[in-house]
């Protein structure tokens, strides 16, 4: 009778390279350590990141915190090789919701799933991270990347980001102080930031359309270009205008996954709408080339993205000329979009009007 011979097993037999993790954390201790500010000290690798918020200089701070992903726009990204820009797009995501709130971005921790790990692909996703993190300025203290083989395929990852800001507990941006006639202004957005993006790639399939074609919009771009632009970050040039316009902003709503109809009555009162003019800005030409594309109606563009506007405000109004004074001051482009007016309709909190001269 004949003995079965066993195996010999270890962690790297079942897919999982323990020296290659090890390696790829000392090379991007220096990336951590750009984003340092004063209340911390990267040193990855440890069991916790310690951050001292005593010395940010808060005298009756909340703590705001705020977590997301990029979405199926990894799947783009992946195919176009662009792991940077989607490292921007996951800071982002997250600060720019602490912001809403009008807090002060303070510290960012990733997670990153792999099939395999690979080191330049990492590499080039913490970098992104370490630059978005720069530019909300917050630091990166710590993350983690897990290694799962079988869980996902050899060339995919996911991407998950959490972040947390203070602020001062009487400055908190609730939206309790908004009341009709109150004014709406949008900033600009970079592109579909990190939303919809099922749809997108629902329609390149359909379409046949290729990340590689040149753009009809964007002259000199291929349409990867334009559809893999990171999320725009706007934590200064808001955070600029609360500190200079005292009691200016009374609300503010960050257009991500649900664009205009499910993200703006987030910040409103009950009793109040929001009135939103269409054409007080014109549609970028990615948006339009997209709806022709899909041949997608105005409701479902605004819908399902952010149609050029990446963050509305809600401004006193007798404040809104200084308002946009700074943030235009501070690289926004600002368009004057809208108002706020009373309402008796509880689940009408959005109405957008003149749609048809821009969308249709």
């Amino acid at each position: 009778m004949n003995k079965s011979k066993k195996n010999n097993y270890s962690y790297g037999s079942s897919g999982v390279d323990v020296e290659l993790g090890r390696k790829f954390v000392e090379m991007i201790k220096p990336l951590a350590q750009r984003t340092k500010t004063a209340a911390n000290t990267p040193e990855l690798g440890g069991f916790g990141a310690v951050f001292d918020i005593g010395s940010c200089g808060f005298k009756d701070p909340l703590l705001i915190a705020a977590t997301d992903g990029v979405g199926t726009k990894l799947l783009l990204a992946e195919e176009a090789s662009a792991h940077k820009a989607v490292g921007i797009d996951l800071v982002a995501m997250c600060v720019n919701d602490l912001v809403a709130q009008g807090a002060t971005p303070l510290f960012f921790l990733d997670y990153i799933a792999a099939g395999n790990l690979d080191i330049s692909v990492g590499t080039q996703i913490i970098e992104g991270i370490a630059q978005g993190c720069k530019e909300a300025g917050c630091a990166l203290i710590g993350g983690e990347t897990a290694e799962m083989p079988g869980m996902y395929a050899p060339e995919h990852y996911d991407l998950a980001g959490f972040a947390v800001g203070a602020v001062e507990r009487a400055a908190i941006i609730d939206g309790k102080k908004i009341e009709a006639g109150d004014q709406l202004i949008g900033l600009a957005s970079t592109g579909f930031h990190a939303n919809g993006f099922s749809l997108i790639r629902k329609i390149l399939t359909s379409e046949g359309i290729n990340l590689c074609d040149a753009s009809s919009f964007l002259p000199g771009q291929a349409i990867g270009d334009a559809l893999l632009k990171p999320t725009r970050i706007y934590t200064e040039s808001i955070l600029q205008a609360l500190a200079k316009v005292e009691n200016g902003i009374k609300g503010l709503a960050h257009i991500t996954g649900g664009g205009f109809y499910e993200n703006i009555p987030r910040t409103l009162p009950k009793q109040t709408t929001a009135i939103i003019d269409a054409s007080s800005w014109s549609p970028p030409p990615l948006f339009k080339w997209l709806q022709r594309a899909g041949n997608l109606g105005w409701q479902e563009m605004f819908n399902t993205f952010n149609c050029g506007i990446g963050m509305v405000v809600v401004v006193e109004p007798s404040q809104m000329e200084a308002i946009t004074a700074t943030l235009e001051d501070n690289g926004e482009t600002v368009f004057h979009i809208g108002e706020i007016q009373k309402s008796s309709e509880i689940n009408q909190q959005i109405i957008i009007q003149n749609f048809e001269t821009r969308w249709d």
